[in-house]
């Protein structure tokens, strides 16, 4: 009855989550860069309490860019 589980990732690799965020979200300076772009939409990755560690281009980009930094990517919808 006192066995330990380890409910974290069977990798040991940090979890992070990739969800996408209107242009519209971000503050005023950050939407006019977008905007220039011509995107509507970017792709933040978030670590496990919430914060965003980085703001991508697409989806692909954001789980390309957990994985090299050593975390495992999750859809956040």
């Amino acid at each position: 009855m006192n066995t330990k589980f380890n409910f974290g990732p069977e990798d040991g690799k940090q979890i992070v989550y990739v969800r996408p965020v209107d242009v519209i979200e971000l503050p005023e300076e950050l939407q006019e860069q977008v905007r220039a772009e011509g995107l509507d939409t970017l792709y933040a990755v978030h670590d496990a309490a919430g914060e965003r560690l980085a703001l991508v281009k697409d989806r692909w980009l954001a789980f390309m860019l957990a994985r090299q930094n050593d975390m495992s990517p999750v859809s956040v919808h």
